[in-house]
């Protein structure tokens, strides 16, 4: 059996905004603990503010969101720093915040949490990649309630997929942050796209922590977006449609809570990797 461990840890306070990395998380029952916490909500429609409608949205990744303190499970949501394109910063909770994102998003606007109801938000569905319907036309979905999440509650690539993505795709630059995962898993010696065949099986992390692996990953124009020094790019999308369906990761629901850690081990349905 294959060693696969945890390189990466990732949470986004903001959805669609930048995010933080970590050492280690704790995992609820709604995923890595003050993940997609807050929402940037247009007040005109009530829908959620997302990157996946870049003509309505267009900066979202030239946002970045941090909480300024870190997140305990036994206590509220802390409140979250954020920080515009223009460098002006603000934390949400500061009586001014609704005019200063407001004014930078150029619509009204202001950061909700979620509540037990569905929460609407739109996506683009871009032109020029052969596969996708419908292109040109936007699309509206729900996250689940109470939640800011697309599907399941914990979203997972493999460095070994990002490899592959990459040797498929020459002259893009095939990075994680292009994917918004919460893990990274290494795959020692892992096959093309292998978590294709993690639907439906159970992911245990650490001594803790059981993931339900629920489906494949369809991307988005998200991943073609220009975010820091990644230029914008439409072949990252044309390329993931070609060689995989436009699958690249996984989507998981939370089995067993607990705490991960950078290096944890993973198995696969109980079955122990090679050097356990």
């Amino acid at each position: 059996m294959k060693n696969i461990n945890v390189v990466s840890l990732r949470r986004y306070p903001v959805k669609s905004m930048m995010g933080e990395e970590l050492n280690a998380c704790e995992v609820t029952e709604k995923g890595v603990l003050g993940d997609r916490a807050y929402g940037i909500i247009d007040k005109e429609t009530g829908r959620l503010a997302n990157a996946k409608n870049p003509k309505k949205w267009p900066n979202m990744f030239q946002y970045r969101a941090s909480f300024v303190e870190p997140p305990q499970q036994e206590d509220a949501i802390p409140p979250v720093r954020i920080t515009c394109p223009d460098g002006t910063s603000v934390t949400h909770s500061d009586p001014e915040a609704e005019d200063i994102l407001s004014r930078s998003f150029q619509r009204n606007v202001f950061v909700g949490t979620p509540s037990t109801s569905d929460r609407e938000f739109e996506g683009l569905i871009p032109e020029n990649v052969s596969g996708l319907e419908n292109p040109g036309s936007v699309f509206s979905k729900a996250a689940p309630a109470g939640t800011f999440f697309d599907i399941g509650m914990v979203h997972i690539v493999t460095t070994s997929s990002l490899e592959e993505l990459a040797r498929r795709t020459p002259g893009s630059r095939i990075e994680a942050r292009r994917f918004r995962p919460n893990l990274i898993l290494n795959v020692e010696n892992g096959e093309s796209f292998e978590e294709n065949s993690w639907v439906g099986k159970t992911l245990s992390i650490g001594n803790e922590v059981k993931l339900k692996i629920v489906q494949n990953t369809k991307r988005c124009i998200m991943t073609t977006l220009p975010q820091g020094d990644l230029p914008n790019d439409l072949n990252v999308l044309r390329s993931a449609v070609k060689e995989n369906d436009g699958n690249i990761g996984i989507y998981a629901n939370v089995l067993q809570s607990g705490t991960i850690h950078i290096g944890d081990r993973v198995t696969i349905d109980g079955v122990t990797n090679a050097s356990s």
